[in-house]
């Protein structure tokens, strides 16, 4: 995520020429200034970022669509007149061929086109059974691959079938890892997963050969899949995830990304899982795509954890932001945007503006159930003492601190009266209120800020491209003057040179006269 935030800043201050291809609209609305829309094999261009083009599209679309309605109706009342009076007596005869007229005159002229809306895409996970919390255990969880730094150390947490999940990390933190864990791919080298005996998880890799097998088609996968559906109802299934006619039929291999991408998305669905793991879904998706994962995600009763860049995405659909590094998971107080907001001023160096993340340690869920069947672990393929020891590093999350205030405050609880317990809970308590509501007031005069610092760096833009573009005008009109001075010298020469030809055939005419004289005389 801080490469795409870097990124995102660096083209945002670009001086020269920027032509991009992107799905995610949060990066297109700081960066772009126009935006180039190609339908139906034209190319439209827009002024403004990606949620200006969203707005003045649909104005001009609604437009369109009343200029249509009216033109339809005009030339309904014109062919039902001429119908019913063009065989009448002559005044009304006449006004109908009139109207015929002027119908043709419209006809050749060209109508308006009828507006095309894109087909919505239908992508929905049925509801599971429901589960008593929480669905997924896992419990002092250490994690290393063999002869690398440990990446999880003691880490405990649950997942229920509300959660809504998004994890959030430097690259390399071990965000992928984590889900391998979660789904058994990958053992822990201590602690252990616990899942709910009839629990259902469906993953969704960023790598298709770890799920499809290529060599098939997406209809023949699913019939190998579940033999007990025929063919018209996987047609049907698929159909709701955007593959459809000859696709179906067309070896997986041949396909794009994207069409790859919501063939894993319906074999999910199929599934009926009750817990969703996402990993970096949106990286072949269209816009259209992603909006319909996120209203599916969303009308989903089950639970999801996510791995993604898509700020926007991330920003629809979690409930919670868990932020992995330093060998731990902690949960983040605030919102995506403030997390991007920091990054940002990380990557900057505005060290006045990048705080201490405040983030709050996970709080593991206790069993409801009985004896659960523990995912087994297994020995380390080399010993835990032999790995190098990770360096110090300074902790950019308060979970430490937090962790330890909270064993010191436990300990002086131990000795004050009922009386005075509950007196601290209810100071406790307020003091905790007034700071989740500095933090809201913290992260809405941020956010302000981010939109005032973007449109500003906007109207920059449309300013120097406003001044590039009087500036070539004007060249262009210096360039076309010198030319017409050229000319007008071209002219004036020619002109006199045309003018001595006269005179001298004047004068050759003269002198021819006078010598027909001299001979009659």
């Amino acid at each position: 995520m801080e490469a795409v935030v870097w990124l995102e800043d660096y083209l945002s201050k670009w001086t020269k020429i920027l032509f991009l291809v992107s799905h995610s609209q949060d990066f297109l609305n700081n960066v772009c200034t126009h935006i180039v829309y190609l339908s139906r094999k034209k190319l439209v261009y827009y002024s403004g970022n990606y949620d200006s083009f969203v707005k003045t599209r649909e104005e001009k679309e609604e437009e369109q669509e009343k200029r249509y309605k009216a033109e339809q109706d005009q030339i309904k009342h014109m062919k039902q007149y001429i119908a019913r009076f063009g065989q009448g007596n002559a005044k009304m005869a006449k006004q109908a061929q009139s109207k015929e007229k002027t119908l043709d005159k419209m006809l050749r002229g060209g109508l308006t086109d009828k507006v095309e809306h894109e087909k919505a895409l239908d992508f929905k996970f049925p509801d599971p059974p429901q589960l008593p919390p929480p669905v997924l255990q896992c419990n002092s969880i250490t994690f290393g691959y063999p002869g690398r730094e440990i990446l999880y150390s003691n880490v405990d947490f649950g997942v229920d079938l509300d959660s809504r999940v998004a994890l959030v990390g430097p690259n390399g933190a071990g965000k992928s890892t984590l889900l391998k864990i979660m789904t058994g791919d990958l053992i822990p080298l201590t602690g252990s997963v616990r899942p709910h005996p009839q629990l259902r998880i469906s993953k969704f890799s960023q790598h298709f050969i770890d799920v499809l097998d290529l060599s098939l088609s997406p209809l023949d996968y699913f019939m190998s899949l579940w033999t007990d559906l025929t063919r018209d109802e996987c047609r049907k299934f698929l159909g709701r995830f955007g593959i459809s006619g000859t696709v179906q039929t067309q070896v997986m291999s041949q396909l794009s990304d994207g069409q790859k991408s919501r063939v894993v998305l319906a074999k999910m669905a199929k599934e009926s899982p009750h817990l969703l793991l996402l990993d970096e879904p949106t990286n072949h998706l269209d816009m259209e795509s992603i909006d319909s994962l996120a209203k599916a995600i969303n009308n989903f009763a089950g639970g999801m954890v996510l791995v993604s860049h898509d700020m926007r995405l991330i920003s629809q659909v979690a409930k919670e932001i868990w932020l992995c590094d330093n060998k731990t998971v902690a949960k983040y107080v605030g919102e995506i945007s403030d997390f991007k907001m920091h990054l940002r001023n990380q990557i900057t160096g505005d060290n006045r503006k990048a705080e201490v993340l405040n983030v709050v340690p996970l709080v593991p869920k206790k069993m409801s159930l009985g004896p659960m069947e523990p995912v087994p672990t297994i020995a380390p393929l080399a010993p835990v003492s032999k790995l190098p020891p990770a360096p110090e590093k300074t902790l950019t999350s308060t979970s430490e601190a937090v962790s330890n205030k909270s064993a010191e405050e436990a300990t002086n609880n131990e000795e004050l009266t009922p009386e005075e317990e509950a007196k601290k809970k209810l100071e406790d308590k307020a003091a905790a209120k007034a700071r989740r509501k500095a933090e809201k007031e913290a992260a809405a005069l941020l956010k302000k800020k981010e939109e005032e610092e973007r449109e500003q760096r906007r109207l920059e833009k449309l300013r120097e491209a406003e001044e590039a573009k009087k500036l070539k005008e004007l060249e262009q009109k210096l360039i076309e003057e010198q030319e017409r001075i050229k000319a007008e010298k071209e002219v004036g020469s020619m002109s006199n040179f045309q003018f001595s030809c006269q005179l001298f055939s004047a004068g050759a005419s003269i002198r021819r006269r006078n010598r027909g004289i001299d001979e009659k005389a």
